[in-house]
């Protein structure tokens, strides 16, 4: 017998421990998990919209806060396509 043969039984024990405990992990549904990561878009209707554009035709050329709004706009189509319920 070899002398570390005990040594490769824990590693090989703790291998099936970690692969047993891992296996666990994989009996959710993908579908579940892209629901939870989707964040909701909320509505606006189109009072508050025209208000909203109004607005930020006041701000000055170059404003942060128009930037800032564009960023907004790509996360919001991000969301949407990210939907189950658009696709």
């Amino acid at each position: 017998m070899m002398p570390n043969a005990g040594c490769w039984r824990r590693r090989l024990a703790a291998l099936a421990i970690a692969t047993s405990l891992l296996t666990g992990c994989a009996t959710v549904g993908s579908e579940q998990r892209i629901m939870a990561l989707c964040p909701p878009v909320v509505e606006y209707g189109q009072e508050l919209q025209t208000r909203a554009a109004d607005e930020l035709a006041w701000l000055p050329e170059g404003s942060i806060i128009a930037e800032m709004l564009t960023d907004y706009a790509v996360m919001r189509e991000q969301a949407r396509a990210c939907s189950p319920e658009t696709s």
